[in-house]
């Protein structure tokens, strides 16, 4: 092969190889640059001068840059095709940690033909090289952000295929009613079972509650994986902004006595126990002539929406008014929130009378002196929530897909009880493309394979 030609192919391969820094950004002790791809061993021979790399060793190695400069001393660690989390070459270099030494190591291997892998771009090709499914790809991803340790153990499970199992269960279920009812169209004249349409009839029922119950469970647990928000509502100087400062352990709002001095929300993360949550300081519920303090409790009404826990604190100086009323009657309207009242500055003198909190449990508080029965109190209610073995969805995606598969089984039910099979079949197979969506792609051939496999037809 002539040189420009031979250069041209070495650019060719290198250029299908990725490379990326691992590791965060910042100051830390270990920095780690991976390369995957063809030319990954060659790139790993040019920077490290080794010319035999053992597959699953791990070499101490001076690593050069191109002008064959002593870059730094490292960990090399070569993982052979296929046999590598992204199913191609892969050569991993643990090196000291901060900006420069990785940053000069990954610049050598982009001299060298490497590019620089785009965002997910590993785990890209892991999928595509069979390596993984969606559904482990998305656990992989919010892994990484887990804001509980209960975040944790569901993404592992899902890791470890939880999720792929309940997709290709479900699937199975689906083609195989839809394969007996491709044979009733098309071979009629063959023998079926009598009480095939019950039993397809039956599979789709459990099929469709299973679903139910998961989509269930994962709205309800969905705080799990993206942190709970908490929103602390109030009428004006009850001590909403003192409490947020309390709980964060530094002065975060600004507290005066002057009513209406938080104007907007206030978000923050704090760690409860194993759990990290987005505290929501909102701004003092009451009527309002003021403009810009009405566009506040209107963002306030809008935060204690989204909210998972709504705190609605009252104030134990004051004697109970209209303004605490309104409180009252907003929490009535709130629907699957978990709510937890609080009687806030317990430390003074009582003039709020509890008997107009009947039928809440009630938490005495102080955020100047002592918070620890409500930090305990969400405590318990996260752990709660992270308790039980459902199978969770753990992104929006997921949810949709088994909520459309679901609508399909619904909607084939119909023609199914009217004898339109042609109808059925296209409801089913629409059911079947939603659930694969989750993990992988629906193929056509597999109702065929399942047709022809279940059923001696064509001797």
């Amino acid at each position: 092969m002539p040189l420009t030609t031979k250069v041209m192919a070495e650019n060719i391969r290198a250029n299908n190889t990725i490379v990326a820094i691992a590791t965060a950004q910042g100051v830390s002790s270990i920095s780690i640059i991976r390369v995957s791809g063809d030319a990954a061993l060659d790139i790993a021979q040019k920077v490290s001068h080794l010319k035999n790399i053992k597959p699953r060793y791990a070499h101490l190695t001076s690593i050069y840059n191109v002008e064959n400069h002593l870059i730094d001393q490292a960990i090399m660690i070569y993982f052979v095709a296929p046999y590598s989390f992204t199913g191609e070459d892969i050569v991993e270099f643990q090196c000291h940690g901060g900006m420069v030494v990785a940053q000069e190591i990954l610049d050598t291997i982009l001299v060298y033909g490497a590019r620089l892998a785009e965002p997910g771009e590993f785990s890209k090709r892991a999928f595509l090289n069979g390596k993984i499914d969606l559904s482990k790809a998305e656990a992989i991803s919010k892994l990484i952000e887990a804001k509980s340790v209960d975040a944790a153990k569901i993404l592992a499970k899902q890791m470890k295929g939880e999720l792929q199992i309940f997709v290709d269960e479900s699937r199975e279920s689906l083609l195989r009613a839809l394969a007996y009812s491709e044979v009733m169209i098309d071979y009629a004249e063959e023998d079926i079972p009598a009480d095939i349409m019950q039993s397809i009839v039956s599979q789709l029922e459990a099929l469709s509650e299973k679903i139910e119950h998961i989509v269930d469970a994962s709205y309800r647990r969905r705080g799990l994986i993206e942190g709970f928000k908490v929103a602390i509502i109030g009428k004006p100087n009850v001590g909403k902004s003192s409490l947020l400062n309390a709980l964060l352990s530094y002065d975060r709002a600004i507290v005066s006595d002057i009513a209406g001095t938080t104007r907007d929300t206030i978000e923050e993360q704090v760690r409860i126990g194993s759990h990290i949550i987005r505290l929501v300081d909102t701004a003092g519920i009451r009527d309002s002539t003021d403009t810009i303090e009405k566009i506040g409790i209107e963002r306030s009404l809008s935060s204690i929406e989204d909210a998972d826990v709504v705190i609605a604190l009252f104030d134990a100086s004051r004697p109970f008014d209209k303004e605490d009323k309104k409180i009252l009657e907003l929490l009535e309207k709130l629907e699957d929130k978990h709510i937890i009242v609080a009687v806030n500055k317990t430390d003074l003198e009582h003039l709020f009378c509890l008997e107009n909190l009947v039928g809440y449990e009630v938490l005495e508080v102080s955020a100047k002196k002592s918070f620890y029965r409500l930090t305990e109190r969400l405590k318990l209610l996260f752990d709660t929530i992270g308790e039980g073995e459902e199978l969770m969805l753990i992104s929006a995606r997921q949810i949709e897909a088994v909520t459309k598969a679901k609508e399909a089984i619904q909607a084939a039910k119909i023609p199914l009880r009217e004898g339109e099979l042609e109808f059925f079949s296209y409801h089913l197979q629409e059911a079947v493309k939603a659930i694969s969506s989750i993990s992988r792609p629906y193929d056509s051939e597999e109702i065929l394979d399942k047709m022809f496999g279940e059923f001696c037809l064509g001797k």
